[in-house]
């Protein structure tokens, strides 16, 4: 291979390659990777290849790599094995098992959840019988031995096998500080039992040497090894099943479509599975169901209801020539479409890969206690063999000067380190599922501490997301009841969501209706029927002057106010004489308004994004007290949107709840999705809003910072204590009893710290 050009791109990526050579993409699957210096230490290697530029995902455990026609897919895992990590070629299609065959392998959570389980049961004997003396029956160290060791051997080997894959690299991370301490307490502890005095008969807990320099050959630390393997593999329990999860949000988009079709092929009608549809196909959709794939209308005339994936929910007309998109949902009558586009080039496809994209480029943060343990485990070991070397050089005994050592690697082990970010992580989600916000991962809480910017979808956060009767306009001397009952007994012969509307404000007041004869329905225009003696016709302007029906000139202005405001306004009319304007909108939540009030309270600045049209999206943003607005945006242009605001310096939350908001939820640093939305949008956000309460916006913010606070103050007593102890350890005037009893001590702290935020307030 050549050697690499000297400009490296701002990625840190390896040489450029030659912009005339063709460049590869591919995907891989990385395996063994435990902390986001994993993925950055994988991302470092594959860069320094020439022409390579990789990017690494902790969370998803992918790596997308670039490469040039001189480097192989076999040349980019042998590279990543040779890290010490596993790597294969990533599927987008993988064969699906029957359920016959079943799924033997267990999922990383699981393995994780049964050594946790393991290692809990084991570890609450071995504490207790260590810390409370009246429980410590003769020979009970040697319970403990038997306890203890397949703690450390079996449910720690992926610390100490992590730890040694870093040191053949030359790195250190916090589970370098794992392996060290828990090999050192159990280790030490061995001694004592074989070669001490620990294991004699009837010895119990020797506390009096926490307070003196006298021989320390009697202590153990068996729950010290115990205690901190059960505590780390907590931690990383919640923390592997929060990641588990990133990718659900692509399963639940591609799990929106139809799973099979009634496709028309010689003009008979045969239901095949959606993989075997293919282009020029012409399929049929009946009221209910889903849009196969995306197509153009063949015949037929129908509303879809598309707010799955634009999030609005006023229904679109569609007749012979328009586009359909896969997935939505036809609420009117029977379609046949051609089939334009299918598989990865669908819209619902295309969208799975904006989230995907957005969930790659989202910055990984990565713990503070991994960050420093990369300084700080070296000068650890470089302190405790230098004690070691200072006491044997003075002649005092071998178990003294090992001792000192020990107290080094024992006052250094990461307990409290370990309990300060998944406690707080603990007690302050657990808080905020009582107040009703779901909070993910800690990488959440780092996103809350610089947000300026919230941007708000209208549809389904700021407003209801349903369509609802707003406003009945009767002509005059037309009685608003009378106009109301006779439309929806009309509407009730409908599917359309606009007549759902209608019936449903009906019934909201109370009013009675009769039964419709001689029902039907104008595609697209709207319906007609019998009500008694009345011959009523109910739609657009169209349909009326079909029925050589004019619209008043109040009515007529009334109806064109609504349609300004982007409400829907339907006229209704009566035996050849217009009766009234029915206006149909998306009303706005009632907390909205306070809501608003309180983020700007909180010096955040809303933005209000949907595709709406402008004008009714103004209406909205005015009636809730938002002054900036961007409306008519596509999917795509909501992640955009995004994009650029964060382009622009802000740190930007995104509040939504749609298919289109999961791109922009994924995307945006802090992603709040409302629980009353799709699984889609609630799987791509950070923070659950279980109860929909836009409210709850500013609740889960304050919420967030306080937890932050609370991790942040853990790791910086745990580390003081660390940095004010490990001198006095390997003075000799600390030993590794002592230095066991201060560990206990700062573990405490962490904890009650943390339980602190029980107490927050909503």
């Amino acid at each position: 291979m050549s050697a690499p050009a000297p400009e490296r791109d701002q990625l840190g990526g390896g040489s450029l390659p030659d912009s005339s050579l063709p460049v590869q993409s591919i995907e891989l699957e990385i395996g063994g990777m435990t902390c986001a210096s994993c993925a950055s230490r994988i991302e470092k290697k594959l860069n320094r290849m020439d022409g390579v530029t990789a990017t690494v995902n902790y969370a998803t455990e992918k790596a997308k790599v670039s490469f040039p026609e001189s480097v192989s897919a076999d040349d980019l895992i042998a590279k990543v094995v040779d890290t010490g990590y596993t790597a294969s070629v990533h599927d987008p299609n993988p064969v699906k098992k029957t359920e016959s065959e079943g799924d033997s392998a267990p999922s990383a959570t699981q393995q994780l959840r049964h050594r946790l389980l393991v290692s809990l049961a084991l570890a609450i004997p071995v504490v207790a019988v260590a810390m409370v003396p009246a429980l410590q029956f003769e020979n009970w160290q040697w319970f403990s031995l038997t306890l203890t060791a397949p703690i450390v051997v079996w449910a720690g080997w992926q610390f100490h096998r992590a730890a040694w894959v870093n040191a053949k690299h030359g790195a250190a991370t916090m589970d370098t500080l794992i392996s060290l301490g828990t090999l050192a307490a159990f280790g030490w502890s061995v001694y004592a039992l074989f070669f001490g005095d620990a294991g004699m008969p009837g010895m119990k807990h020797p506390f009096s040497l926490a307070i003196t320099r006298g021989d320390s050959s009697s202590a153990l630390y068996f729950e010290v090894a115990a205690t901190l393997i059960t505590a780390i593999l907590a931690g990383r329990y919640f923390e592997t099943r929060s990641k588990e999860k990133a990718g659900s949000a692509l399963r639940a988009l591609l799990e929106l479509g139809a799973k099979d079709v009634a496709v028309l092929r010689n003009g008979v009608e045969t239901r095949i599975p959606i993989g075997e549809l293919h282009v020029g196909d012409e399929f049929l959709v009946r009221p209910g169901e889903k849009i196969a794939t995306d197509g153009v209308v063949v015949s037929g005339n129908s509303a879809l209801d598309m707010s799955m994936l634009t999030g609005e929910s006023v229904p679109v007309e569609v007749g012979p020539g328009d586009q359909v998109v896969g997935a939505t949902v036809n609420a009117g009558g029977l379609l046949t479409v051609r089939a334009t586009r299918v598989g990865a080039d669908t819209q619902l496809a295309q969208m799975a890969s904006l989230v995907e994209e957005a969930q790659n480029g989202k910055a990984q943060v990565q713990r503070l206690a991994d960050r420093v343990a990369g300084v700080f485990v070296p000068i650890v070991i470089a302190i405790a063999v230098a004690a070691l070397g200072f006491w044997l050089g003075t002649g005092v005994a071998v178990a003294t000067a090992f001792g000192a050592a020990v107290a080094v690697l024992i006052i250094a082990c990461p307990c409290a380190l370990g309990l300060a970010t998944p406690t707080a992580l603990l007690v302050g989600t657990g808080r905020g599922a009582q107040l009703g916000i779901l909070i993910k991962g800690p990488q959440v809480l780092e996103s809350t501490r610089r947000i300026d910017t919230v941007v708000l979808d209208k549809t389904g956060t700021v407003t209801t997301g349903k369509m609802t009767l707003a406003e009945v306009i009767p002509a005059e001397g037309v009685n608003s009841d009378e106009l109301l009952s006779v439309a929806a007994a009309v509407e009730h012969g409908s599917e359309h969501p606009v007549a759902r509307a209608v019936v449903s404000g009906a019934a909201d007041r109370g009013l009675d209706t009769e039964q419709v004869e001689q029902f039907v329905s104008h595609g697209g225009k709207g319906v007609q029927g019998l009500v008694g003696e009345r011959a009523v016709v109910i739609g657009r302007t169209e349909l009326l002057a079909d029925w050589s029906v004019t619209l008043p000139e109040s009515l007529a202005q009334a109806k064109s106010r609504a349609e300004s405001a982007g409400h829907t306004a339907i006229a209704v009319a009566w035996d050849g004489v217009a009766r009234g304007v029915l206006v149909i909108a998306d009303a706005i939540k009632d907390t909205s308004a306070e809501a608003i009030a309180d983020l700007k309270a909180l010096g955040l600045t809303p933005v209000l994004l949907t595709g709406d049209n402008a004008a009714a999206a103004r209406t909205v943003a005015d009636q809730v007290g938002i002054d900036e607005v961007i409306a008519e945006v596509l999917p795509a242009d909501k992640l955009d949107v995004v994009k650029k605001l964060q382009e622009q310096g802000k740190v930007v939350a995104m509040v939504g709840d749609g298919v289109n908001d999961a791109a922009a939820l994924a995307q945006a640093d802090l992603g709040l999705a409302m629980g009353t939305g799709t699984d889609v949008a609630i799987e791509a956000g950070d923070i659950t809003l279980v109860r929909g309460d836009l409210r709850t916006v500013g609740t889960a913010i304050r919420l967030s910072r306080a937890t932050l606070r609370t991790i942040k103050s853990n790791l910086f007593w745990a580390f003081g204590y660390n940095v004010a102890a490990i001198p006095l350890a390997a003075a000799g005037l600390l030993n590794p009893m002592l230095a066991g009893a201060a560990m206990a001590l700062s573990s405490v702290f962490v904890v009650s710290n943390s339980l602190r935020l029980r107490r927050f307030k909503g």
